[in-house]
Order: structure tokens, then C-alpha cells, then sequence
């Protein structure tokens, strides 16, 4: 089969297209005929050698994808080939084929194309599990997104607006507010040209921001806290900015805020029931209308090199999607 090899950690235009044996099935895993495959960050970090977890030499990279079950191991119940369905694994994805374990496995519904599914779990259910677990997200409140035009950042303001919340989208060009604001955003802040605090605390009549969605970092960290509201809920979801803030815990004390974390990965592993809820209620949504995942970008998997660079130099809104099958 056709697969994106990575034979040792570094660029990732160190990357190679190579025809290699397709991975054996096992008892408890499933053989997807992979149909799309979505990039995010995490990706160039396992690559790089730079992510906390790193899969063992050599590996096909991808986390997240869809397409067709071929085959079904010993013991898997509930899945048959024909299925259509997402998964989600460490690496893996940016091929052809690939074996997963069934319980990273989620039938799709019919109406939801393959590239739409394959670039859904990793933001919606990372967004959704923010909102709704972590910060519990009540419909009246204000939301402010960071990144508001990239993967998370989009999904993110369509899921605050199903929530009923008022979503400031933040952002850092006129056109990438435009794009927040075409999937619901009710404000926008240009913070490559605007003050940050300033405009949230105008925009919220100087009370502040309720839930602050941040997968930026950065300086944008400390701008966006200090305009956070009494009891506000600061989420911490990655550092796209590539610097890991500091924050004087003074701060927190002050407004009587919380600094939360996510990681979406441990909780589905830990609670896969209230996962399991969460991308059920992703796909009723879809269903509905309320949410309409943007794919910015389509690349067939010869065309790699492109789409890493698009989004290792944040030219990508919302996903970007490689097509092993060639689309």
C-alpha cells in the first residue's frame, strides 16, 4: 500500500511517500480503507519528535481519518465491512489502509461525506469536551476563541452559537474574521492590529469574557486572562504560538477565574461513555445544520509537502484533509 513513512524524527520534509506492507490485523482492531485523512498539529509534533508521546520508528503518520471497514479482528463486535465510519489513532492514517482498534472506531452517519468525518474528532470532540466538560459553558454566557479561524478555533465558534453563548472570535487578519463570522461568530477582534484586553472589555461592556478558548499561547495568553470575567473559565488547549506562557497566578486570585486544561485524548480514554455522548450529539448537529465543519484544503497524499506547509505556517483555516484513496 501507499503511505507517508517516517523513518526518523525531524522536518517533516524529510517525509516520504513509500509503498510499504499494509499493517497485519489483529484480535480487537479493524482494517479501514482509508477514504480522508486530517492534519493537525499534533501531527508535525510527532514528527518532529516534539510531541509527548512518540510512536515507535518507523511509522506512518496521521492521527485521525475515514473510510471503509475491509476487515474485522477476533473479538470485535458491532462493526462490519462495508461500514463507513471515523477513527482515531497516534499515527497511522496518512496511508492507504490502516488497522485501528475498535474502540477508536465510530460509524458516521450516511449524509456526512468521508473528508468532512475524517478532520471531525479531533477538533469538534477537543472543542466540545472544552466547552461542555471543562468549562460547562452556559447558554447566556460570552465566549471568547483565540486562533478563531483555525481547526479548533472554528469549530469552537460554531459549538459556542449551538450552545447559545455570544462568541467574540479572535483573529489575525480581516479575512479570517470574515470566516468566523460566517460560521457564527457575533464579534471579531483583529489582535494583529487591535488591543486584545481593550477590545474584549469593550466589546463586554467591561465585564469580560465568561469562557476564554485558547489553543494560541503566546502573549495572547496573558491579554486575553486579564480580560476575563469575575469566575471566568480560561481554557488551555495548545501553544500554536509555539511559546508556552507564564501567568502570574495573582491573576487567577484577582478575578476569582480558573485556568483549565484540556487534553481531550485522556478523557475519551478515561470516560468514553460522556465521549461517546459528545460525538453523538457532534453528529445530530451536523445533521441538523447547527454545525458545518469547513475543509479549507484538499491534497492528495503525493502532495504532502504542501499541506504541512500550510499549516506549519498557519495558512490553513479550518481543515486541512489529505485523500490516501486520491480523492
Amino acid at each position: 500500500m501507499k503511505a507517508i513513512v517516517c523513518r526518523e524524527f525531524g522536518p517533516e520534509e524529510n517525509l516520504k511517500v513509500e509503498e510499504i506492507e499494509p499493517p497485519a490485523l489483529k484480535p480487537g482492531t479493524v482494517r479501514i480503507a482509508v477514504e480522508a485523512a486530517g492534519l493537525n498539529f499534533p501531527d508535525l509534533l510527532c514528527v518532529r519528535g516534539q510531541y509527548q508521546f512518540k510512536p515507535p520508528l518507523p511509522f506512518v503518520p496521521g492521527g485521525e481519518g475515514a473510510g471503509i471497514v475491509q476487515e474485522i479482528g477476533e473479538g470485535v463486535e458491532g462493526f462490519s465491512p462495508g461500514d463507513r465510519v471515523l477513527f482515531t489513532e497516534l499515527a497511522g492514517a496518512f496511508a492507504e489502509q490502516t488497522v485501528v482498534t475498535a474502540d477508536k472506531v465510530v460509524k458516521i452517519p450516511d449524509s456526512m461525506p468521508f473528508d468532512v468525518a475524517a478532520g471531525l474528532t479531533i477538533v469538534y470532540a477537543t472543542s466540545i469536551h472544552a466547552l461542555r466538560q471543562r468549562a460547562r459553558l452556559q447558554a447566556g454566557e460570552t465566549l471568547l476563541v483565540l486562533g478563531a479561524a483555525g481547526g479548533v478555533g472554528l469549530a469552537t465558534v460554531e459549538l459556542g452559537k449551538a450552545m447559545g453563548a455570544r462568541v467574540i472570535a479572535a483573529a489575525s487578519s480581516p479575512e479570517k474574521l470574515a470566516l468566523a463570522r460566517e460560521h457564527g461568530a457575533d464579534e471579531g477582534i483583529d489582535y494583529a492590529r487591535e488591543d486584545l484586553k481593550a477590545r474584549v472589555k469593550e466589546l463586554t461592556g467591561g465585564r469580560g469574557a465568561d469562557v476564554i478558548y485558547d489553543p494560541v499561547g503566546g502573549d495572547y495568553s496573558e491579554a486575553a486572562f486579564r480580560a476575563i470575567a469575575w469566575e471566568g473559565r480560561h481554557l488551555v488547549i495548545g501553544f500554536a504560538a509555539g511559546e508556552i506562557p507564564r501567568l502570574a497566578l495573582n491573576l487567577p486570585l484577582l478575578k476569582g477565574a480558573s485556568i483549565v486544561g484540556v487534553f481531550w485524548g485522556a478523557f475519551a480514554a478515561r470516560e468514553p461513555a460522556a465521549h461517546a455522548e459528545n460525538m453523538q450529539m457532534l453528529f445530530r448537529w451536523f445533521e441538523e445544520g447547527r454545525i458545518r465543519p469547513h475543509v479549507s484544503a484538499r491534497y492528495r497524499l503525493e502532495d504532502f509537502p504542501a499541506a504541512f506547509r500550510d499549516l506549519s505556517q498557519r495558512r490553513a483555516t479550518g481543515k486541512i484533509i489529505l485523500l490516501p484513496s486520491g480523492g
